[in-house]
């Protein structure tokens, strides 16, 4: 199958003292009519990397096709071609709905009319509404509906969904999930993996840099070895009481990953697991103080290579 995104030891060095190594060798290549996810923590490298794809940032090394074309010789070519929505998007708030759409239709030789533009994104109603009227789910539906406008083969959306209420996700999903079965091209960045498990049929977890891991949402949580997740607290410290080798001898545990105020175990079937894990902390004399049992997800893979949650920024 042809390639929509070929990139090949990626690299991004921003001068300093020390200087930040934020793209380090990086690796892709995204198939025609593939919704892609790069994911991974705030500072993990994935704005970075979406912003060279998208001909926003010079790479400081490394190579780049998109749509089997390179900036720097085919750039009117590419972004005739391509769609994008920024992590953060800022629109004229005294231009109404319709009169941005066709501000950005503007910039294309042919695309799709402002009209069917707001209808994709559930913006009709509002054509004459100015943007500063709207409210941030709206707001970023016409962010979207800006990418979408010149009808694009290949379709960059950066964190589309951060900071939006539960609807106002599940719209964007659709909308994402339509312009895919047109056999378009997605690449989606996120730190929400529930969004990467629900909408992309590939996903690369970048951390400081470098991808870590690679393949489908399923093939990705089938490495930890379980399909399910025991995560626990005791009363006393964990990490000074509780021996991970042990652990990971109950039955059915695959792993054991001790983080700060909770153990997490990778299990196959948690009603062996759970007898044995009460048996154990009660010869260890350690009082339970909380637990629960849950299916296993892209996050637990992040944890199990990277050493800590999503939530912990990387440090460059």
């Amino acid at each position: 199958m042809s390639l929509a995104i070929r990139c090949q030891n990626l690299t991004k060095r921003y001068d300093g003292r020390p200087p930040v190594d934020a793209v380090r060798g990086l690796d892709l290549a995204v198939e025609d009519g593939e919704c892609f996810g790069l994911l991974g923590p705030n500072g993990a490298g994935k704005t970075t990397t979406i912003e060279i794809l998208e001909g926003l940032l010079q790479a400081t090394s490394g190579e780049v096709e998109l749509l089997g074309m390179r900036w720097g010789q085919d750039d009117y070519a590419i972004r005739q071609r391509i769609g994008i929505s920024l992590q953060e998007t800022k629109l004229a708030e005294k231009l109404q709905v319709r009169e941005t759409l066709s501000l950005f239709r503007s910039f294309y030789d042919q695309g799709m009319e402002p009209a069917e533009a707001m209808e994709k994104v559930s913006l009709g109603e509002k054509a004459r509404t100015w943007v500063g009227k709207l409210s941030g789910g709206q707001r970023q539906r016409l962010a979207v509906a800006c990418a979408l406008v010149g009808d694009p083969d290949l379709l960059f959306l950066d964190e589309p969904t951060t900071g939006l209420d539960p609807q106002s996700r599940r719209e964007l999903w659709e909308i994402i999930r339509d312009f895919g079965r047109r056999g378009r091209t997605v690449l989606l960045t996120t730190h929400y993996m529930d969004e990467a498990e629900r909408l992309c049929d590939r996903v690369a977890i970048v951390d400081q840099g470098r991808v870590i891991a690679l393949g489908t949402p399923r093939e990705l949580i089938a490495s930890l070895g379980g399909e399910h997740v025991i995560q626990f607290t005791v009363a006393a410290d964990p990490q000074s009481r509780l021996i991970r080798a042990e652990l990971e001898s109950l039955p059915s545990v695959e792993t054991a990953i001790t983080e700060a105020d909770h153990v997490s175990l990778a299990v196959s079937q948690p009603h062996l697991a759970l007898p044995a894990l009460l048996a154990h902390l009660e010869s260890r004399q350690l009082e339970l103080a909380s637990l629960t049992t849950r299916h296993a997800s892209l996050e637990d893979v992040f944890v199990r290579l990277a050493g800590r949650s999503l939530d912990e920024e990387t440090s460059q």
